[in-house]
């Protein structure tokens, strides 16, 4: 338990800089009850703009935005009760999607879950048994892994698919053990200095935490057991979600990417960011781990990355790309994005949490696009102070 409150001092410090810049993130409202076996069902509040929202909502299901693509989901709540709920056709409540990329800030609840056991310290360096104690890497730390300034030499995708790194990691020559494979790129940059998006990095998240919960086992099977055991009780029992997470052949979980789960899921996922990490009176995260996630990265070159989840910057439309969101009435929205459209935007000035599940095929211009999108359909919501 001391290690555990150390852990946590440590944290609060480090980001209480920062942090006073922050929207507060706002309590559970008096007399609603935190969401059970189900969500409470309310209407769509009084103060909703039908007019943005009535054409937000026929853009999203009636396939007549020319980039959106497909959209199968869209799960929205406000103030602690689901407020909208649709699916496109051969899609319900019940399907289970993959979350792409939001595999990630998942993966960041995980590790906040070990931060909150004492079985992670994020100012340590996180290691992998490849790098002998020598090596630079070696002493990477895990929130420097979990901001992405790790500085290895990685190139998350190329126009040729077939050189993407992650397209070489997940399904070329590193399918077999991916956690290897990332663990083999060289360093480029000094550790904290340049932010890099990179799905190799939160794989060695994964077999890191993974060594973690499951020390000194080298059977895949087991590895597997114990961790999605683990991962329930520690993080998806206590919220209710009930996602399908892949592992590779040597038993180490797709943090990246690669958990199923419903619209419904991943607001669970979504709310628990919303309420500072707790849970109907419990605590789920660290105290200060949801604004570590919220608050950017030490590096100058990205003002739209925090550890693990997308920001909206605070001026401008973010670098060295533009933000998904870029409503200036929404500064403090924070997300968690997946390839091909998926969307977990959690917006505490509104007490909000919008999912947007789907597919499109086009790049920066169909992002563009959702990001035009959401930021309409959220602004349509009235602010809860």
């Amino acid at each position: 338990m001391l290690r555990a409150w150390l852990a946590a001092v440590v944290l609060v410090c480090a980001t209480a800089a920062q942090a006073q810049t922050l929207h507060p993130l706002p309590p559970q409202p008096a007399g609603v009850a935190w969401p059970g076996a189900d969500w409470e069902i309310a209407p769509l509040p009084s103060d909703v703009d039908r007019a943005a929202y009535d054409l937000a909502v026929t853009e999203a299901f009636a396939g007549i935005h020319p980039q959106m693509g497909e959209t199968r989901a869209v799960v929205i709540i406000q103030s602690g009760r689901l407020v909208f709920e649709r699916y496109g056709d051969g899609y319900s409540r019940d399907t289970r999607l993959n979350s792409w990329s939001m595999g990630k800030s998942i993966t960041h609840a995980l590790v906040g879950a070990a931060v909150l056991q004492g079985r992670v310290a994020i100012d340590t360096p996180m290691g992998n048994p490849a790098w002998r104690a020598s090596d630079r890497r070696a002493s990477i730390t895990w929130r420097q892994w979990l901001q992405m300034v790790d500085g290895l030499d990685y190139q998350e995708s190329a126009e040729d698919i077939t050189q993407a790194g992650n397209a070489r990691m997940l399904f070329g020559e590193g399918r077999h053990d991916v956690a290897r494979w990332a663990a083999s790129r060289p360093l480029l940059h000094d550790p904290g200095t340049h932010w890099n998006y990179t799905s190799a990095g939160t794989l060695l998240i994964s077999d890191a935490l993974t060594r973690t919960i499951v020390p000194n086992s080298q059977n895949p099977n087991d590895r597997r057991a114990r961790m999605r055991a683990w991962m329930n009780t520690a993080l998806f029992d206590r919220i209710g979600m009930h996602p399908i997470v892949e592992f590779d052949p040597q038993g180490t979980f797709y943090g990246s990417s690669l958990f199923w789960a419903t619209g419904r899921d991943y607001a669970r996922f979504g709310y628990l960011y919303l309420r500072n990490g707790m849970w109907n009176g419990q605590r789920v995260l660290p105290e200060g781990w949801v604004d570590f996630g919220r608050t950017p990265g030490p590096a100058q070159n990205t003002d739209t990355y925090g550890a693990q989840w997308w920001l909206t910057p605070q001026i401008g439309t973010g670098f060295p790309a533009r933000s998904v969101i870029v409503n200036p009435d929404l500064r403090d929205a924070f997300l968690a994005e997946g390839f091909e459209g998926q969307i977990i935007v959690v917006v505490p000035s509104k007490d909000l949490v919008m999912v947007r599940l789907g597919r499109f095929d086009r790049g920066p211009e169909a992002w563009d696009a959702l990001g035009d999108w959401a930021g309409r359909l959220i602004g349509a919501f009235g602010d809860r102070p």
